[in-house]
């Protein structure tokens, strides 16, 4: 490994043609700047510097040398000031439910970043029982969770109206038992659907299951069974509301923040705008 204050010592000396200029530029005696060049001769067992020459010259070997060195010092200069950059080196971890991830939201995260370069916006999409249990276990910083009701730690809450959905192309009638498309055991609209059916005094079979919300309403679109579902998530997707079932009561749409103050808290106020829009509401 060769050491780069040696490198650029023989560098200087090459570049200014004299010892004496080069350890004036150095900030360094003569006798030190020599030194140096010897121990880096010593190191590659090769005479570098024509020292009789006027101006100093590279021998044959420093020009060899000269090349390579130029470039390690470049690439010291390189790494050196991009430690001293800031950008992306502190890591804020957000967790979103899969629909919230929206131009509006991704605007938002956009804004903030240009505002604090020195901030990593590491963001996971997912399903809220998912996001809330990794915010529990400190895993994450700030989490947008979607439940029957917002916890007391909240640091904003707005509600999110429900509908039923079928296919654009389902039958006059379904059958009975109803089929249904769902996400997995404890997905937040499950138990929900199952105690709407039987209310109705219907049975019911879960004909599909999905672990994302496209997948799970591309199953509704093809026509596998019902959802209950966000009347904001179904833009786009061939499926109409379910006219038998309706009355379903809204869920909480509810931001959580590890930190009150300061620039997680700039973004929790800059996402809760976000999501009042979506929702109508005041922020």
């Amino acid at each position: 490994m060769l050491d780069p204050r040696l490198l650029r010592a023989f560098a200087a000396i090459v570049d200014a043609g004299s010892f004496t200029l080069a350890a004036d530029r150095l900030s360094m005696t003569q006798s030190t700047i020599s030194q140096q060049l010897a121990r880096l001769e010593e190191a590659v067992g090769q005479v570098l510097v024509d020292r009789a020459a006027r101006p100093t010259q590279p021998t044959a070997a420093g020009e060899r040398l000269l090349g390579y060195t130029r470039r390690i010092l470049a690439l010291q200069e390189e790494a050196a000031s991009a430690l001293r950059d800031p950008a992306g080196t502190v890591s804020l971890r957000i967790g979103v439910p899969e629909d919230l991830v929206s131009t509006s939201m991704a605007q938002a995260f956009a804004d903030f970043a240009r505002r604090h370069r020195e901030i990593h916006l590491d963001v996971t999409a997912g399903l809220s029982r998912d996001l809330i249990r990794r915010y529990r276990a400190g895993e994450l910083d700030i989490v947008i969770a979607k439940e029957p009701a917002a916890s007391p730690d909240h640091r904003a809450s707005f509600p999110e109206t429900m509908a039923w959905f079928e296919s654009a192309a389902a039958p006059q009638a379904w059958p009975n038992p109803l089929p249904l498309v769902t996400f997995p055991p404890g997905g937040l609209y499950r138990e929900a659907m199952f105690e709407r059916v039987e209310q109705e005094q219907l049975r019911w079979y879960i004909a599909f299951t999905g672990n994302s919300l496209h997948n799970v309403l591309v199953a509704v679109e093809a026509g596998l069974g019902l959802s209950l579902l966000p009347r904001n998530a179904v833009a786009g997707y061939r499926v109409r509301r379910y006219a038998p079932f309706q009355g379903e009561p809204p869920i909480a749409v509810s931001i959580y923040a590890s930190e009150g103050t300061g620039p997680l808290a700039q973004l929790v106020e800059q996402m809760a705008a976000v999501l009042a829009a979506r929702s109508g509401q005041p922020s």
